[in-house]
């Protein structure tokens, strides 16, 4: 099958043409960029010279749908919601990557990216596509954010289990420079983030109503949650830590069996023996690694869950979506070997 991919350039386009260049059942279509459409990908990405040397067209809907067999939206939120109407009314297959269609409340996607939403037909036919745990079907994905990933892969198994209590969760999430995307800006300047850390968006970020919405979906009693993220001067990786109260009685064995219900997830690697997990040991790969303790004295849990925000939160996941929308192996195309060091 054939990909096109739209907002190529940006780094989430970039690591697409990276997975799929690999692919055994997943080609290169035609790639677009709404301003650098000037030059191959490759004039514009030395890195890819001898490996991929196609031109860099300028956006057609209607050429995508001639020459390829779906889409990927690798474009920053705002865009993707005005230009999926012409792909849904022709039922071609769409995996995007931005914020446009993950909430299902029109209002609510309003207040939090402070834009104008698109449809709600448009929102209802797309589904949020985190593929431990939603069935992957129909022509309209919506690939999840990189922090929502993390945290809702930390939460679900306690929710699920009813472990913990509701009222007491508390993320905070790290990430590195390439989560926020190429545009320059003055929090993202080297000379601001290197030996540096700073937390941005409290209360603000766009993240929170996602994680809710898709959380509600396991236990309607939850609506509301702390959640903080923050720059570390690295380039990729989310280093995500749950902090939650276990109701009476729960033991570290109760939590490990909750957690178990990854052992038939590829993608999950859940630690052993109190275990926490590393940033590096999961970078350039699809791979989330969860680890987990349980104070005793005060009944607090602390999972820590790390991913590479390029991958497992954003391209890696959608190859993932688009192996079980296409009913191939889930793990094609993506058994990469972390890079160590």
């Amino acid at each position: 099958m054939k990909a096109a991919i739209v907002g190529v350039t940006g780094y989430t386009g970039i690591e697409l043409v990276r997975l799929i260049h690999q692919h055994p059942s997943l080609t290169l279509g035609t790639l677009h960029s709404h301003s650098m459409h000037k030059n191959s990908i490759s004039e514009l990405y030395p890195h890819l010279q001898q490996l991929c040397e196609q031109e860099v067209e300028a956006y057609d809907a209607e050429k995508i749908m001639e020459n390829n067999d779906l889409v990927f939206f690798a474009t920053p939120s705002g865009i993707s919601k005005d230009l999926v109407h012409e792909f849904v009314a022709k039922d071609f297959p769409v995996i995007d990557l931005s914020g446009d269609l993950r909430l299902k409340d029109l209002e609510s996607y309003q207040r939090w990216y402070k834009k104008e939403p698109t449809t709600q037909e448009i929102v209802d036919q797309a589904v949020y596509a985190l593929p431990e745990f939603s069935p992957i079907k129909g022509n309209l994905l919506s690939n999840p954010g990189c922090y929502a990933t993390a945290a809702i892969l930390s939460l679900v198994p306690l929710i699920q289990a009813q472990l913990i209590a509701l009222d007491t969760i508390i993320l905070d999430g790290k990430s590195g420079l390439s989560g926020a995307g190429k545009q320059l800006s003055d929090s993202s300047h080297y000379v601001t983030v290197d030996e540096n850390m700073t937390m941005y968006k409290l209360n603000q970020h766009q993240h929170i109503p996602e994680i809710i919405q898709y959380l509600q979906s396991f236990d309607a009693d939850l609506t509301t949650l702390q959640f903080t993220t923050s720059l570390i001067p690295i380039k990729r990786g989310i280093f995500m830590t749950l902090y939650a109260k276990v109701k009476e009685g729960v033991t570290n064995e109760q939590i490990q069996q909750a957690f178990d219900v990854y052992q038939t997830k590829p993608f999950v690697r859940v630690q052993s023996n109190g275990r926490l997990p590393e940033l590096r040991q999961v970078t350039g790969t699809n791979f989330c690694d969860i680890g987990f303790d349980l104070n005793e004295e005060n009944q607090t849990l602390t999972v820590v869950a790390v991913i590479d925000n390029l991958m497992k939160g954003a391209a890696g996941q959608a190859i993932q979506n688009f192996n079980l929308w296409a009913g191939l192996d889930e793990t094609c195309g993506l058994t990469q070997v972390p890079l160590f060091p």
